[in-house]
């Protein structure tokens, strides 16, 4: 099970690190959307877009279904609360750094 989930992170972190997947996904919070729609802000081929598509359909990060000969696409966030939840715990040890950095910036003054 932890080997799956710790897949399954790799796979939305990867989706995650292209501005065009992350641009696709910010634009599928509006609601859904068809292939077409998701491609029209971008300068790119449509089989470009597809490629971007299908990361993240493999992260698990989108939807697709069929509605008659096009292909719609949703926003399922259920991933990006694993990885969420991933980086709230590694928070501790930011925010813990970033009160000692305030703490000593105002001794400083």
């Amino acid at each position: 099970m932890q080997l799956q989930t710790n897949l399954q992170l790799d796979r939305v972190f990867q989706a995650l690190s292209d501005s065009t997947r992350r641009s696709i996904l910010r634009n599928l919070v509006k609601g859904e959307r068809s292939v077409s729609d998701i491609a029209k802000p971008f300068d790119l081929t449509f089989a470009a877009v597809s490629k971007h598509l299908k990361v993240l359909e493999a992260a698990d990060l989108i939807d697709r279904r069929k509605l008659g000969s096009f292909q719609m696409i949703r926003l399922n966030p259920k991933n990006l609360k694993t990885a969420d939840q991933w980086l709230r715990f590694y928070e501790q040890f930011w925010s813990v750094r970033m009160d000692a950095l305030k703490t000593l910036l105002e001794e400083k003054e």
